[in-house]
């Protein structure tokens, strides 16, 4: 009885602020007000109409998609050297891509912010891109070695035998199996990075204004309810991007959760 008590208090502990930001988001007035006393969309019109707003969030899903493709790619190389070679250094390098999310992130933000800075890339969107890329590495490195893993010697000998070279095995049989934690690990990158204000903020400080860096500038400098729109969006992109991968995959089961026997 206990446990569920707690349980329903945590619920209600998080979905309460949801709720409170849906009602401003669709409210008439300019202030916070909630319950809404009139409903109207005209934050969503202005979220989706002010150029502003709309090159925030299109600055946003450029990094993010950007991001996850570097991400994806370099766990997908790293991960498939270390399959063919399994070795001890292959696991120590495998560790050290554990690194970023041992940090935190402060440290990492500010260790890039010098880094681009001395090379004079301080302030550009590919900067960002870059960095969002190699810090969010580990989540897709974790999730393509489970594909990896399910990957027995006998598929290799198989094709081996069958005179398959190692980019026929690869593009044939390597590949169409792992592309479920290839697909995982993209979003959830992509989701990472499209949330993302620390790091994105000290490299580029506000010369790249992604979403979350508009979001903080609209509630310092002159607080308006577009603001509740624009974090509801954030709500309904993050929903998108998972139901499409639990729709193609089995979500909880790439991510580590036990099969449902």
């Amino acid at each position: 009885m206990k446990g569920r008590l707690f349980l329903f208090v945590l619920l209600i502990a998080i979905v309460l602020p949801f709720i409170v930001v849906a009602g401003v988001s669709i409210g008439e007035s300019k202030t916070i007000t909630f319950p809404p006393t009139e409903f109207s969309l005209r934050w969503y019109s202005v979220l989706f109409s002010e150029p502003e707003w709309l090159s925030a969030m299109g600055i946003s899903l450029l990094i993010a998609f950007s991001a996850a493709m570097i991400s994806v790619s370099v766990a997908l190389v790293v991960n498939y050297v270390l399959w063919r070679m399994n070795t001890r250094f292959s696991r120590f390098t495998f560790a050290l891509g554990l690194g970023p999310f041992m940090l935190p992130p402060i440290i990492l933000a500010l260790g890039a912010s010098l880094f681009w800075a001395e090379v004079g890339w301080y302030g550009r969107i590919e900067a960002t891109i870059i960095s969002h890329g190699i810090f969010l590495v580990t989540l897709p490195l974790v999730i393509i070695a489970r594909g990896f893993s399910n990957l027995t010697d006998d598929i290799v000998e198989a094709a081996t035998i069958m005179g398959a070279s190692p980019w026929q095995l690869f593009i044939t049989i390597v590949l169409p199996l792992i592309t479920p934690y290839l697909l995982t690990g993209f979003v959830l990158v992509a989701i990472l990075s499209f949330n993302e204000y620390l790091v994105a903020n000290m490299i580029s400080g506000f010369i790249v204004e992604t979403l979350p860096i508009k979001i903080f500038n609209n509630v310092r400098y002159g607080y308006s309810p577009v603001v509740a729109s624009a974090s509801m969006f954030f709500v309904a992109v993050t929903v998108a991007a998972l139901l499409l991968i639990a729709r193609s995959t089995d979500l909880l089961a790439l991510l580590g959760a036990p099969k449902k026997s």
